[in-house]
């Protein structure tokens, strides 16, 4: 037996479920390019029963279980009535559905110093600040995303201003710069502290203690080069507030309706990848985000052109996995795992992305039973996940369907080849490793999980299905 490690970017503990590469990767048999024990992947692209997208499946007794004592609010700003709802200095509403927002005149200007790039730019800017939104609860953790188009010369900052629950301020909170790519700044995430009430960690405002968020804006900042009259176009800000109780386990639900749907998502194997690019976060050992990104990007028609990966060693397989990879890197973090940074990603190629957190299998069902493949963030020890034949601090892998007896049917990117990355996990085994926020290991050390975060990701004429519960909107 040979293991197989894995280090990348060191990340501070709290984060250490966040669905980048693996600080830790254990893997039986894949440094010698077999695939996992209980492979099943033929390299052959399964399609979708007849029909099978219009079912609406139900949910289980068990996943309303699961879901009962954690609460989520999913809320976006996207249609023209949205962003007339907040307010905008220098910034313009364009008609028609999800046209969104751009610069209609800068109001301030600011040279930008780059530490990564190491230049230093001056940018005009102009702003768009939401209303305040308050979740019906006290949230612990708020995750922001974005949809935008960058042309060259142009990014966007978006920042956080969380109201806790003694009526405090935390102040703007920088949730990252971004830009599509990565020639006029370097896309970075910054993590500021609003001690005591909390902090960013790369992308997650985390409430300290017993603090919570009762209510919070979103600003975002488009910039443009001085004396440029180009401008980025976001047409969708979102953040998710969630309070997720802390469980070392959730039942299992029984299955919800999605049995014997398999999408066609295309398979790329982040291994293949591996020792290629190091400087993007070390390499295809960790990039499981990028990769996932990638497969759900390609299945619906979208991602980068022969043009855009000119630059991708052409001895390479699936070139379009290092081009994903390098468009995600965060500079500060040093990963690919950034998950606004990932939605930001597919959004460049006019794809409607959305982090999320669900709250149970059947959220996941009801997206699958609509044609739509959901990109799950999970952390387990080697053993717990039967047939994957590893254990990780975090990963992301791509739910394509489910078998005639309700076990998940996985494009898991860390197999040895893109013929082996389709797989069959068990039920009971991955609702479980996904849903949990937290396990203890046999050495007795405490493993992180995301508590249910995944990336949905469509394109614009793709009708999301109803919310399967209202009072906890996960989409």
């Amino acid at each position: 037996m040979s293991v197989h490690t894995v280090m990348s970017a060191l990340r501070p503990p709290r984060r250490a479920a966040r669905a980048a590469a693996a600080l830790v990767l254990s893997v039986a048999g894949l440094a010698a390019g077999a695939a996992p024990a209980t492979a099943t992947g033929n390299g052959t692209r399964a399609g979708r029963p007849a029909g099978a997208a219009a079912h609406t499946p139900a949910p289980s007794a068990a996943g309303a279980a699961a879901a009962a004592a954690s609460r989520v609010d999913f809320h976006k700003w996207t249609t023209p009535d949205d962003f007339a709802s907040g307010t905008a200095n220098g910034v313009e509403d364009l008609p028609g559905d999800r046209a969104g927002i751009d610069i209609s005149g800068t109001v301030g200007s600011l040279a930008y110093k780059d530490a990564y790039l190491h230049t230093t730019k001056t940018y005009g800017y102009a702003t768009w600040t939401s209303p305040v939104h308050a979740p019906a609860f006290g949230a612990t953790e708020v995750v922001a995303s974005w949809n935008a188009q960058t042309p060259a010369g142009t990014w966007l900052k978006v920042e956080l201003n969380a109201t806790m629950e003694d009526g405090v301020q935390t102040g703007w909170l920088d949730m990252g710069h971004w830009a599509a790519l990565d020639n006029d700044i370097a896309r970075t995430s910054v993590s500021p502290s609003a001690a005591p009430y909390g902090g960013v960690d790369t992308d997650t405002f985390t409430a300290s203690g017993s603090h919570t968020v009762h209510a919070y804006q979103l600003r975002a900042t488009l910039y443009r080069l001085a004396g440029s009259t180009a401008t980025p176009r976001v047409w969708q800000v979102a953040a998710f507030a969630s309070a997720v109780p802390a469980r070392s386990s959730v039942p299992v639900s029984a299955p919800g309706g999605a049995e014997g749907v398999e999408l066609a998502v295309p398979r790329y194997s982040q291994q293949i990848h591996a020792g290629e690019y190091k400087k993007y976060g070390g390499g295809g050992d960790a990039w499981c985000s990028p990769t996932s990104n990638e497969m759900i990007d390609e299945f619906w028609g979208a991602g980068p052109t022969a043009a855009d990966m000119s630059w991708v060693d052409p001895s390479y397989a699936d070139p379009s996995v290092d081009y994903a990879a390098r468009e995600t890197y965060d500079y500060r973090y040093q990963g690919t795992g950034n998950w606004p940074f990932n939605a930001g990603y597919a959004s460049h190629f006019g794809l409607d992305a959305e982090v999320v957190q669900l709250r149970s299998a059947d959220d996941v069902e009801q997206l699958v039973a609509a044609g739509i493949p959901v990109a799950l963030s999970v952390a387990f020890d080697n053993g717990e996940l039967t047939g994957s034949g590893y254990g990780t601090a975090g990963h992301l892998m791509v739910v394509v369907g489910f078998t005639a007896s309700g076990d998940f049917i996985v494009n898991d990117p860390f197999s040895a080849s893109d013929a082996q990355v389709r797989h069959v996990y068990a039920r009971s085994q991955l609702e479980n490793i996904w849903l949990r926020t937290y396990w203890t290991r046999a050495d007795g050390t405490t493993g992180h999980g995301s508590g249910g975060v995944a990336y949905v990701i469509t394109p614009h004429d793709k009708a999301l299905p109803p919310v399967p519960d209202p009072a906890n909107p996960t989409w």
